[in-house]
């Protein structure tokens, strides 16, 4: 049996809209069976924009019931049924979040009929609900309502059960067949062909045109996550109608994906990359002279019109240059922020602070070793190539700093030496350098990870 189900709700995500609507259609796989319908009174405020598109509008669901009031019809009716939708992710994972919110454990084989007539139905012009009815002949009454789009998708999963030759329905019901987790028009044959290595990935619309661009460790595991669960953190479901095909550029390693992201994002900006958009979160040392005199280093985020003596992508990247800093230079940790305890510092009572913390140190000798610390920051003139993994086994990469700004970063065979900078910078193609590519150079320069780091 099947449940076919299609609502209408306050907004795009579950996580943080309700239900307004319900329409269901049971089939046994010949006929409809049965059907139910109802308005939900979702305990807020209906937008005005979503009163545009449905027509429901806050004073017609206020005599409605609520969800949990039917959740026990609707588990009856849904129980034991395979779950039928069109684009079944959005529909499924709101009656998931309503069930969760009633108390009710519900969990439903799926089938999404965009993914479905894509393959048993191939080469129209659009699979949307409307324009798919359109080319089949089907008149949607009532349109963007529960009821009126639930029964077009009822006569057009008739249709499909009555056209599937090769048992796609079938298929697609299979354990971890994975069909109703991808965006309605993503082929499963182009995700299956997606690598589990590390790189930045491009998710094109319907037009070819770049989306979004994301970076990952793991290309396919990655992608794979966006769309499960409610994915709320860039764009809802909204993006996944959106995607229509995925590629990818390998990097051979989390450095290279980072630049490569940053790169792209502020080359091609992505409708869906906020973030890197607007604001990049940086974290930079500070310095200042407190009213003894000495000198005493900051963590802090960096903020407009600020200079910090050097900038991180991480506050715990900071944090570990620093240290490094206060044990490589004698600094006292208090001094730089590092400990907060009154009194003497605890290195004083190791022996490793000479007491600046409580003006044991004069003014003078501490800031001497204080000043060298902050030429040692950045040293002028200084050139250098983080070697790391590279994207096949015989394949090394290499990040190339020159005279302290970022050159690009390039790909060679690993039998290559890389001992000049004359003989990095023929394996590397010019890059920009950015706030952003130089905080991650400065990230990866203090803790290399994997990565070699050769000083020319």
């Amino acid at each position: 049996m099947y449940a076919i189900v299609d609502i209408e709700t306050t907004g795009g995500y579950a996580a943080n809209h309700r239900i307004t609507e319900i329409a269901i259609y049971l089939h046994d796989g010949g006929r409809i069976t049965d059907e139910y319908h109802t308005l939900i009174n979702p305990g807020r405020n209906i937008p005005y924009y979503i009163t545009g598109l449905t027509g429901i509008t806050t004073e017609m669901v206020l005599d409605a019931p609520t969800f949990e009031e039917v959740a026990e019809d609707i588990f009856n009716l849904l129980d034991g049924k395979v779950f039928v939708a069109h684009n079944a992710h959005f529909d499924y994972s709101f009656l998931k979040r309503e069930f969760e919110l009633s108390g009710i454990n519900w969990t439903s084989k799926k089938l999404c009929t965009v993914r479905l007539s894509r393959k048993i139905i191939p080469g129209l012009r659009s699979y949307s609900l409307g324009t798919l009815s359109e080319s089949l002949g089907i008149v949607i009454t009532n349109r963007h309502r529960a009821g009126g789009d639930a029964s077009a998708t009822a006569k057009i999963f008739d249709l499909l059960l009555r056209r599937d030759q090769d048992s796609h329905i079938l298929k697609a019901l299979k354990k971890n067949s994975g069909e109703t987790i991808l965006p309605p028009n993503l082929a499963r044959e182009e995700f299956d062909k997606l690598p589990a290595k590390p790189g930045v990935y491009y998710f094109l619309n319907n037009r070819g045109k770049v989306i979004y661009v994301g970076k990952a460790i793991n290309i396919k595991k990655r992608i794979a996550g966006h769309f499960t669960g409610d994915a709320k953190e860039w764009g809802r479901s909204k993006i996944r109608n959106e995607i229509h095909h995925v590629r990818y550029e390998l990097t051979g390693n989390e450095l290279i994906a980072l630049i490569l992201e940053s790169q792209e994002i502020r080359r091609l900006w992505p409708k869906y990359n906020m973030a890197q958009k607007y604001k990049v979160e940086e974290w930079g040392i500070y310095n200042y002279e407190d009213r003894n005199g000495y000198q005493r280093f900051s963590v802090n985020m960096v903020s407009k019109g600020t200079q910090p003596l050097i900038r991180f992508s991480t506050k715990g990247d900071a944090w570990n240059f620093l240290w490094d800093r206060v044990r490589n230079f004698d600094l006292c940790p208090k001094l730089c922020g590092l400990q907060i305890t009154p009194g003497l510092c605890f290195h004083y009572q190791t022996g490793e602070c000479k007491g600046a913390c409580m003006c044991i140190e004069t003014v003078k000798k501490y800031n001497k070793r204080a000043v060298k610390a902050i030429e040692s920051f950045r040293p002028k003139g200084e050139s250098v190539a983080i070697i790391g993994r590279g994207r096949n086994l015989e394949e090394q990469s290499l990040v190339l700093v020159e005279n302290g700004c970022y050159r690009g970063f390039g790909f060679c065979d690993k039998a290559v030496s890389i001992s000049t900078f004359e003989s990095a910078v023929n394996f590397v193609r010019r890059g920009v350098e950015t706030p952003t590519v130089q905080n991650l150079i400065n990230s990866y320069l203090t803790n290399p990870r994997d990565a070699e780091v050769v000083v020319f």
